[in-house]
C-alpha cells in the first residue's frame, strides 16, 4: 500500500511541477492558486488514502471537511453551517460504522476471547509520551495489546513462536505503531481510523499459510504500520 501511495502522490507532485512550468514560460495558463486551494491539502491525501488505506472511514471524514471548506471558500456554503450540518453528518459516519462493524463481527475478537477464556499469554506495550519496544524472538506469541499515546511502540515478531492464530489490539493516538510480522503468518486488519489508518507492507496472504496475525486497530490522528 505504502508503494502506491508514493506513486500516486509522485504522479500529482510531476503534474504540478509540470503546470507551474508552462505557466512560467507562458505556454498555457492554469491558476494554481484559487479561493480555497488550501482545502487540496485536506482533500487530496484523503482521496488517495481511499484507494491504499485499509481503513475508508477516516478518508470519507476528511474528504467531507475538505469539500465543505472548500464549498465556504468559494462563498457555495456559509462557515456558520459547520457546526450545523457537518458535524452531525461525522457523527451519523462514525456511528454507522460502529453499528455495522460491530453486527457482523470480527474473527479476530474471538481470537482474542479464546486466549483470555485459555488464560494464554497477552503482551501488554504501552509507550505515553514515550517509546516501548516488544521482540519476541524465540517466544511464543499468542496475542498483545499495544498502546501508543503521544509515543511510539514496535512490536518485532520476526523470530517468534506462532502455532496458532493470534491478535493484537493496537490503539495509537497522536502516536504510532509499528508492528514487524514473520512472512508465513497472513495478516487480517479491522481498523477504525479518525485522521489516521493502518498502513501495510507489500505482502500476499498464501492460501499454504497455515496461521494468521488478527489486527485490530484504533487509530486517532496516529497510525499502525504491518512491516
Amino acid at each position: 500500500m505504502t508503494k502506491a501511495k508514493n506513486i500516486i502522490w509522485g504522479i500529482l507532485l510531476v503534474a504540478i511541477g509540470v503546470i507551474w512550468a508552462l505557466n512560467n514560460f507562458g505556454i498555457m495558463s492554469v491558476h494554481l492558486f484559487f479561493d480555497g486551494w488550501w482545502t487540496l491539502f485536506i482533500i487530496v491525501p484523503c482521496v488517495i488514502g481511499l484507494f491504499t488505506d485499509y481503513d475508508k472511514t477516516g478518508n470519507i471524514v476528511g474528504i467531507c471537511i475538505g469539500v465543505f471548506l472548500l464549498l465556504c471558500c468559494r462563498d457555495i456554503l456559509r462557515f456558520d453551517m459547520f457546526w450545523k450540518l457537518l458535524v452531525p453528518g461525522i457523527i451519523v459516519i462514525i456511528g454507522l460504522k460502529m453499528v455495522f462493524g460491530g453486527a457482523i463481527g470480527n474473527r479476530g475478537d474471538q481470537v482474542y476471547r479464546r486466549i483470555t477464556a485459555e488464560n494464554g499469554m497477552l503482551e501488554n506495550r504501552a509507550a505515553v509520551f514515550s517509546g516501548s519496544r516488544f521482540d519476541s524472538t524465540g517466544e511464543r506469541f499468542e496475542g498483545a495489546q499495544l498502546d501508543a499515546i503521544f509515543g511510539s511502540v514496535t512490536c518485532d515478531l520476526i523470530g517468534a513462536v506462532i502455532d496458532g492464530d493470534c491478535v493484537i489490539n493496537a490503539t495509537a493516538v497522536f502516536g504510532g505503531i509499528d508492528i514487524y510480522v514473520p512472512d508465513n503468518v497472513n495478516v487480517k486488519i479491522k481498523s477504525n481510523s479518525i485522521f489516521g489508518g493502518v498502513s501495510g507492507k507489500e505482502r500476499r496472504n498464501q492460501p499454504e499459510n497455515q496461521y494468521t496475525l488478527y489486527v485490530n486497530a484504533i487509530c486517532l490522528f496516529g497510525g499502525v504500520k504491518i512491516r
